[in-house]
């Protein structure tokens, strides 16, 4: 008996269970109605016309009254051949007579043509009593346009067109041509004048001394050393002096140091002391130009005699070496042959 009433107690605990669990599902499943007191569902595109992958923005509006709880449709609603491309966040908007507005935003694509519709999204409610109602936005037809209509032949391939041959352009190589062009003649032009201005060189002609006699004169005729131009008179008198002694013995002298042409014609070999008395010369010059020793003006006198006296004696010798050596030893004139007398 015992077993059989456990048996019994069973049984019925089950049943209580299951008729729960179908009474819930049977709560649970919400009815679809055609409308609802204060409540407003549109739909609308902003294209009903549209071409392949065009994006159409869908927007479901929702008005509600706020005794009610909305159930925003699901991201992945059924939108028919269209793809969600994108999803706009739910506006909420609570409006002047008290009801909410919900403004959900899709954005939508198709890859293929002809006439679609956008289904009716299922809009779910929960009432007062937690029971729930669907109502089902309005469908919205589409339709989808291909690129290729009423293009005629230009969907067939052709064959490609010719090469296109751009003109180059010479303009730029002609400017810079040109502007060279002209520097070059500008450059010559510039040098030929340069040089018709250079004072053409003419050769002196004449002997040597008399050349330095006559720069020798024009110094004594300047009043260099009247005015204190010691300095300048000593550079010129001996730059003749040097000038005329390299000349004579073909030495270039007017770069070479004081000490540098003592030592050159020692190894010439002047006529008597003429080296000693140049050196003593030259090194009292050094002072006048470098140190800035200002000489008496006898010595100035006697250094301008000395120069002509240095002049003389080295013509005296440039014309000994261009004579024959017989003439040179003073028998040049060679005594007639004498004859033996022979007895009678």
């Amino acid at each position: 008996m015992k077993a059989a009433y456990r048996a019994m107690t069973r049984l019925c605990f089950i049943f209580i269970l299951l008729s729960l669990a179908v009474s819930a599902g049977a709560q649970s499943e919400p009815d679809t109605v055609a409308t609802l007191p204060g409540i407003e569902i549109e739909t609308s595109v902003d294209m009903a016309e549209a071409y392949i992958g065009d994006l159409i923005t869908y927007t479901l509006t929702i008005r509600y009254d706020t005794t009610y709880e909305l159930i925003p449709p699901p991201l992945g609603a059924n939108l028919g051949a269209f793809d969600v491309k994108d999803y706009l966040p739910d506006i909420e908007t609570d409006l002047p007579d008290g009801r909410a507005e919900s403004q959900t935003t899709f954005r939508l694509s198709t890859y293929t043509t002809g006439d679609y519709t956008i289904p009716p999204l299922p809009v779910i409610f929960t009432l007062p009593d937690s029971s729930r109602k669907i109502l089902l936005a309005e469908p919205v037809p589409i339709k989808v346009l291909s690129l290729l209509e009423n293009a005629g032949d230009s969907v067939d391939i052709r064959g490609l067109k010719a090469q296109y041959e751009f003109e180059r352009d010479y303009t730029t190589y002609y400017i810079w041509g040109g502007l060279a062009f002209i520097v070059l003649v500008g450059a010559i032009v510039l040098w030929m004048y340069i040089r018709r201005r250079e004072p053409e060189v003419v050769l002196d002609l004449r002997p040597p001394w008399e050349i330095a006699f006559e720069k020798l004169a024009l110094l004594g005729e300047t009043d260099l050393v009247a005015q204190n131009h010691h300095k300048e008179f000593y550079l010129d008198l001996t730059e003749i002096v040097r000038e005329y002694v390299g000349r004579i013995y073909e030495v270039d002298v007017l770069e070479m140091t004081t000490e540098q042409f003592l030592e050159c014609f020692g190894e010439v070999g002047l006529p008597g002391t003429l080296l000693d008395d140049l050196s003593e010369f030259f090194k009292h010059a050094d002072q006048v130009k470098f140190a800035k020793h200002i000489p008496a003006r006898n010595r100035t006198e006697s250094d301008l005699s000395f120069a002509h006296s240095a002049v003389e004696t080295v013509r005296k010798d440039f014309e000994c070496r261009q004579l024959p050596e017989t003439v040179i030893n003073g028998i040049g004139n060679p005594e007639p042959p004498r004859t033996e007398e022979v007895p009678s």
